[in-house]
């Protein structure tokens, strides 16, 4: 298993829950999470797929879906830095 992790800084308060919904069918997706730090505004997008191909499967749905609602067509924050993490263990 794999995370990715997102730094925002800040996190857009913008409606991201297409992004969720477009990865949550994906085969190998386990779950997202977005993570608010209130005292900052900053905070974390965390994802957990099961290998780098279920990864690239949930960009790939995020890519198609926002062409779609016509996302690209105006400016959008983007994360300060992402990560790819190897998951060693979990509950």
């Amino acid at each position: 298993m794999i995370a990715r992790v997102a730094v925002w800084e800040p996190m857009p308060t913008d409606d991201r829950d297409w992004v969720l919904k477009a990865t949550a069918s994906v085969p190998g997706v386990h779950g997202a999470y977005h993570l608010l730090d209130p005292a900052t505004g900053n905070g974390l997008s965390i994802a957990f797929f099961e290998d780098e191909a279920a990864a690239q499967a949930a960009r790939a749905a995020i890519v198609e879906h926002a062409a779609s609602i016509g996302w690209n067509e105006s400016q959008h924050p983007a994360p300060a830095s992402h990560t790819f993490y190897d998951v060693i263990r979990h509950a």
